[in-house]
């Protein structure tokens, strides 16, 4: 094995675990480490720069999906633009608190503001938290299987022999 697939199977795994907490970039460390990977590997504009181009576009696509998948889950159970606002809002409080509070705050900020803001009946803004916590799962499972698909296409393209008969650098 190479340093590079080495490294980059490093980031990988770090990024799988990081999946699970929202406020951290974890496509972000994927990408780092097949982009410092590729460039140890011995980068070839050929091969490497439509992979890390397309790579790049993927992470920024997934990142963004990611950012606004609690304000979507909370909209499409009922919720209006306060309980999509206090999902961001309660998910940018909630990192202070730590893991559990990246979870925990888009369904309180949502709940809030649909009660607060909104007057929604207590049922109404129970549906918007829900569908808050719907949103945040939707796209945990949507970053493992990019993350996922993502890492073993990096280490089948970093891998030695995959590298002689896909007749890669």
């Amino acid at each position: 094995m190479s340093l590079a697939f080495i490294i980059f199977l490093v980031a990988w795994i770090a990024g799988m675990v990081c999946t699970f907490l929202p406020a951290v970039p974890a496509t972000l460390i994927i990408f780092a480490g097949a982009a410092i990977a590729v460039l140890l590997d011995g980068f070839q504009a050929g091969a490497d720069l439509p992979f890390l181009l397309g790579f790049g576009l993927v992470t920024l696509l997934v990142m963004s999906v990611d950012n606004v998948a609690s304000a979507w889950g909370a909209k499409k159970y009922g919720g209006g633009k306060e309980a999509m606002w206090g999902a961001i809002v309660g998910g940018l409080l909630g990192m202070l608190l730590g893991p559990l509070g990246l979870f925990v705050g888009p369904l309180v900020g949502a709940f809030a503001a649909e009660l607060l803001f909104a007057r929604k009946p207590l049922e109404d803004a129970g549906r918007s938290a829900w569908g808050t916590l719907v949103g945040i799962l939707a796209g945990i499972g949507a970053k493992l299987v990019l993350h996922f698909v993502m890492g073993i296409y990096t280490l089948w393209r970093l891998w030695e022999p995959a590298q002689r008969v896909g007749g890669g650098g």
